[in-house]
């Protein structure tokens, strides 16, 4: 392969620049925190909760940079996606745990589903927003060194 082939035989079957283990995996690097802090096993005070926040973020910029996908942005939209649908897993089956007995039910047929839909929409709005952020960071580093690479 070259880096004069306008669209290379892997960057067809990969757009991402990634294979989907690869997406999935950056993904499962945020789970521990959701889990842990659904759990209460770590609370926002704790300075563990910084680093499992936001090193699987800076670990998808990396990745994203060192891997030299074609569309930074786009994949890490992706990954943060496919961690939004964990997150909201992981809030739902661990419902329970994280509310004990304050769980959240507004009462009459809707009682605990109107929350518990919430929660998959923002969960999901929330994982993408990360991927979008890490996108556009990534996207901005990859810029930075390919102009540098062209001086």
């Amino acid at each position: 392969m070259t880096e004069s082939t306008p669209l290379s035989t892997a960057a067809k079957r990969r757009p991402l620049g990634l294979p989907l283990i690869g997406l999935v995996g950056l993904a499962l690097l945020a789970v521990p925190r959701v889990v842990l802090h659904d759990l209460r096993l770590v609370t926002e005070e704790h300075p563990l909760t910084w680093l499992l926040a936001l090193g699987p973020v800076v670990v998808w910029i990396a990745v994203a940079v060192a891997k030299r996908v074609p569309q930074p942005f786009l994949t890490l939209l992706v990954v943060g996606a496919i961690y939004g649908v964990f997150l909201m897993l992981s809030h739902l089956l661990l419902w329970d745990q994280l509310f004990g007995d304050r769980v959240p039910d507004l009462g009459g047929p809707a009682g605990e589903i109107v929350p518990r839909v919430a929660t998959a929409f923002s969960s999901i709005f929330t994982g993408t927003l990360v991927g979008a952020v890490a996108g556009l960071a990534a996207w901005g580093i990859s810029a930075i060194l390919k102009r540098r690479a062209g001086q």
